[in-house]
């Protein structure tokens, strides 16, 4: 079965222990892959989803201690949301309480309980209630049970004009298609995708633009399960579209292609393959520092620049 949806999502923090302490011991998400920003290895690029890094899990980081912090606004994802079971918002609350994590009042949309909080950053996030994943695969680490665990990505909201071009984008090159509308928000889900199959337009009209910083999404991956369905994306994107794609870029752990959507948003297409078990055992996952080919005779000099991220 062609598995469709967001691949992972990539975000700017502040300092990097800050941000490996929020979502390994506060979220109690795993770190999967602890590498560099490829177009700028001064700076580590943080992987944390499941057990096995599973698309549809992924949430990263280019972690820039000196940013400046962003300004949401149109042309900006504003939220990402992660799946928990049903019966979770109770423990979830409690614990950002206990945390000292800021959070909303909890409400219903579309028929689903939804917790929204920030990250030390200013980073919108939140939990969606969703029923019958308790028996999930989870990854149990930190002091959150496994039946509270976090069960990979439910999706993001991008702040846009209008929700009809991107849509469009959506519909006819990514597998989603129109699921319903509350207000001026209109959902677009993934049939028959698990991980990470909504994506949610919340149509402004006219409003000041976003400003990407500190606590900004940087970019949302959708998922292409190898070279040939991508490239076929890439086709579908031009003939269909009249959008160019930058070249593939390898990252070692996928395959990436990216270009801006009509309303402004970074969209990348990422392959499901290779994974990030191919250069560590699955045990060993975000142990080690994992440096693309092209910087490894530099180890030396990066490791000296990277801050340190032990406890």
């Amino acid at each position: 079965m062609v598995e469709n949806g967001i691949h992972h999502v990539t975000a700017i923090s502040g300092l990097a222990r800050r941000n490996l302490d929020f979502y390994t011991r506060v979220l109690g998400l795993r770190l999967v892959k602890k590498t560099v920003n490829f177009d700028d290895p001064a700076t580590y690029h943080l992987y944390y989803g499941d057990e096995s890094g599973t698309p549809g899990t992924i949430l990263t980081f280019f972690p820039w201690e000196h940013v400046a912090p962003g300004r949401g606004g149109i042309g900006e994802t504003i939220e990402t949301a992660f799946r928990i079971p049903e019966g979770s918002i109770g423990y979830w609350t409690h614990r950002f309480l206990e945390k000292g994590v800021e959070y909303d009042a909890i409400i219903r949309r579309f028929g689903q309980t939804v917790l929204s909080f920030r990250d030390p950053d200013g980073m919108r996030l939140a939990l969606v209630a969703h029923p019958g994943i308790g028996n999930e695969a989870a990854w149990a680490a930190a002091d959150v049970p496994s039946e509270h665990s976090l069960r990979g990505l439910h999706g993001v909201t991008l702040l846009l004009r209008e929700a009809a071009p991107t849509g469009a984008i959506l519909t006819d090159v990514f597998g989603f298609s129109e699921a319903g509308r509350e207000g001026s928000i209109v959902r677009f889900k993934a049939a028959e995708t698990r991980l990470g199959g909504i994506i949610d337009i919340h149509a402004v009209g006219d409003f000041l633009r976003g400003r990407q910083g500190c606590g900004s999404v940087h970019h949302i991956a959708f998922r292409a399960a190898d070279d040939e369905a991508e490239f076929a994306m890439m086709r579908k994107l031009a003939e269909n579209h009249g959008i160019r794609t930058t070249e593939q870029k390898d990252r070692n752990y996928f395959r990436s292609l990216y270009f801006r959507e009509p309303g402004g948003v970074l969209f990348e297409i990422a392959t499901d393959i290779p994974g990030f078990a191919v250069d560590e055992p699955m045990a060993e996952l975000g142990q080690s520092l994992k440096l693309p080919s092209q910087y490894e005779s530099r180890r030396q000099q990066i490791e000296a620049r990277l801050p340190d991220l032990a406890a």
